[in-house]
């Protein structure tokens, strides 16, 4: 019989050697020290050989838990192989891989493997071998622990927020009864909200603005610092702007939906003064593919590092100004000139809660969208000539 001070005394040897507990289950110790769980039993005539586990991952106790299961189920007739291999089928990484395949479309590519390598990475060596019916929300939540100590919280509330669609996966497929990460509210501590440095203050508003115009760096790079409070789209959907999408005519830019963040369609009304900087641009760089083509090829964007480089030469520091920052900056004074919320998030792309209304509603408020945008350009124009604005507001 085993004890758990004959396993940590054992020693490797030059190859590897078992020792043998009772009713099958012995351990092997391998040239290396790594110590396996294993069980030999016999169905019909034919002897077989199934892995429990390592120690000490798996103790003693655990191990004879798991070869009197084992055993329970030879006695009706149940081949622990083939029941190991249907717990694979059913396990937290395997229903996992199935979720992810059946939702990475949502996505674009880059983001849904960033989803699978933290899945790979935080959850999958303490869960992923786990029959998903047999995660409890204890369990869980060890695994949350283990991101939340490296200082990693927004990334924990993330990955709970992904397991428990796994879970949800699971329950509607049959393979659990229900997602116990819902029993975790208030288990993780909130994250503080992150913001992106952004300039609010009409007054600061005005310098950048000016700044801009003065910007002695590269033409298009003007440019694109010029459309950029104008449109707030996100920093890749600008710099990867194709003339293609843009109907000046129509004063108009419609991004495609392998474009966008959420998967969904989206145009951009462009106002006078949008349509003014573009037709600038045109004679430049309308031959070509892309609004704002790199340095060293017209058949790539800009680079990702441009907008921000040229802030930092123009004097605005990294905790002063970003080009996500134009997102924040429209948000914020378009909501305390009391235009709609709904217009407000539509323009800015954000998640439409349902999914299906989200698809078939790309141009919802678009008469009211456009009247804003011309109106918030009006508004920049007005900052930018040092005008005083007084009770500047959508009525």
């Amino acid at each position: 019989m085993l004890s758990n001070t004959k396993i940590k005394q054992a020693k490797q040897r030059d190859k590897q050697y078992k020792i043998y507990d009772a009713k099958g289950l012995f351990i092997i110790v391998t040239p290396k020290g790594g110590k396996w769980w294993r069980f030999k039993y016999t169905l019909g005539e034919k002897e077989k050989t199934i892995s429990l586990g390592t120690y000490p991952e798996v103790s003693l106790k655990q191990a004879r838990e798991r070869r009197d299961d084992a055993r329970q189920g030879l006695s009706v007739g149940i081949d622990p192989s083939a029941a190991r291999a249907t717990a694979t089928a059913n396990s937290f990484e395997a229903v996992t891989h199935e979720w992810h395949t059946k939702r990475k479309h949502t996505w674009t590519p880059k983001h849904a493997e960033w989803i699978l390598r933290r899945l790979e990475r935080d959850i999958f060596p303490w869960l992923g071998s786990y029959p998903i019916a047999d995660i409890n929300a204890p369990m869980l939540l060890g695994a949350l622990r283990r991101i939340e100590a490296r200082g990693a919280l927004e990334t924990a509330h993330k990955a709970k927020n992904w397991c428990g669609a796994v879970f949800r996966y699971g329950v509607a497929t049959g393979r659990c009864e229900r997602d116990p990460s819902a029993d975790l509210r208030g288990a993780l501590p909130p994250v503080k909200s992150k913001h992106f440095a952004s300039i609010t203050d009409p007054k600061g508003i005005g310098q950048l603005l000016r700044a801009i115009d003065g910007y002695e760096g590269s033409f298009i790079t003007r440019c694109a610092l010029q459309l950029a409070p104008l449109v707030f789209v996100r920093p890749g959907e600008l710099r990867h702007a194709e003339w293609s999408e843009i109907n000046l005519d129509e004063a108009e830019w419609r991004i495609p939906n392998d474009k966008m963040k959420m998967k969904q369609a989206h145009i951009v009304p462009l106002s006078s003064q949008a349509v003014a900087v573009l037709r600038e641009l045109h004679p430049l760089t309308g031959v070509g593919k892309y609004l704002f083509p790199g340095l060293r090829s017209n058949d790539r964007p800009m680079s990702e590092n441009t907008i921000n480089a040229a802030l930092r030469r123009m004097g605005y520091s990294k905790e002063e100004m970003t080009g996500h920052g134009f997102r924040s900056m429209a948000s914020t004074l378009l909501n305390e000139q009391g235009w709609n919320r709904d217009h407000i998030e539509r323009q800015l792309a954000h998640a439409e809660r349902d999914d299906v209304r989200g698809a078939y509603n790309y141009a919802e408020h678009l008469p009211e969208r456009r009247k804003m945008m011309q109106s918030w350009s009006d508004y920049l124009e007005q900052l930018k000539e040092g005008a005083k604005i007084v009770n500047f507001r959508s009525g």
